[in-house]
C-alpha cells in the first residue's frame, strides 16, 4: 500500500512516520498491552512493536485490523488530509477521554455525532443541561443513569430523554463502545413516522 498525501508540502515519509506514534498513543490511552492487541488482531507482538517504533512500514493489511481493534477510522491512523469540500470534513472532538465525531454542521436545530465511549470506571456523576437527547448503541454496552433509572443498553437499543433530567452515560464493558447521538434544543423531539401495516396498504390498493 502506498499512502500519499494530497498536500504537496507533506511527503509520504512524513505521513508514514506519524503512524507509529499514533498507534502507540491509541494503545496506551486504552490501557492495552502489545500482547493483548496481538491476540485481537492476529499480528505478532514483534511486528506491532516495530510498527509503533517506526521500524516497520505500515501496510493496509496491518492497519485495517488495528483500526478495527482500536475502533477508529483508518484515516485517523494515517492522519489522511481532508479532501473535497473542507466544510463537510469536521475534526473529531475529544472531551474527558471520549471522542465525538460531528456528522452535521449547521446553526441551530438537531446536531448529530458519533461518540466513542471507552470503559468508564468510577461512580456515575449525573448532570443536567438544556436540550433533548437521542442515542442509539452501535456496538458495545452503554450504561445510562437517568433520574431514578439505571439502564444498560446493547447494540440496536435506543434511548430518548429530556436533558434537564439528571443523566450520565458510561461504558460498563471492557471494550470501547460506539453510539450515535442526536442533540436538539429544549422541547424538540424526534418525529417518528411509522410505515402503514401491509394489510392496510392492500386495502387501499384494492
Amino acid at each position: 500500500m502506498h499512502l500519499q498525501s494530497t498536500d504537496p508540502a507533506v511527503s509520504t515519509d512524513e505521513v508514514l512516520g506519524g503512524v507509529g506514534p499514533r498507534l502507540r498513543s491509541l494503545r496506551t490511552r486504552r490501557g492495552v498491552t502489545l500482547g493483548e492487541l496481538s491476540e485481537v488482531t492476529g499480528i505478532s507482538v514483534s511486528t506491532l512493536s516495530r510498527l509503533e517504533s517506526g521500524g516497520r512500514k505500515p501496510t493496509l493489511e496491518l492497519l485495517l485490523p488495528l483500526a478495527r481493534a482500536h475502533h477508529v477510522p483508518l484515516d485517523e491512523l494515517v492522519a489522511a488530509p481532508a479532501t473535497g469540500d473542507p466544510r463537510i470534513h469536521m475534526k473529531p472532538i475529544r472531551r474527558h477521554g471520549r471522542t465525538f465525531i460531528p456528522l452535521t454542521k449547521r446553526p441551530g436545530g438537531v446536531q448529530s455525532y458519533k461518540q466513542l465511549v471507552p470503559p468508564t470506571p468510577g461512580e456515575p456523576e449525573p448532570k443536567t443541561h438544556e436540550g433533548h437527547e437521542w442515542l442509539y448503541v452501535l456496538s458495545g454496552r452503554i450504561r445510562l443513569v437517568l433520574g431514578e433509572h439505571d439502564l444498560e443498553l446493547g447494540p440496536g437499543e435506543v434511548a430518548e430523554f429530556d436533558t434537564r433530567v439528571p443523566h450520565w452515560i458510561g461504558n460498563p464493558g471492557t471494550e470501547t463502545a460506539e453510539i450515535l447521538n442526536l442533540f436538539g434544543p429544549q422541547g424538540e423531539r424526534l418525529h417518528v413516522r411509522a410505515s402503514p401495516k401491509p394489510s392496510s396498504a392492500r386495502g387501499r390498493d384494492a
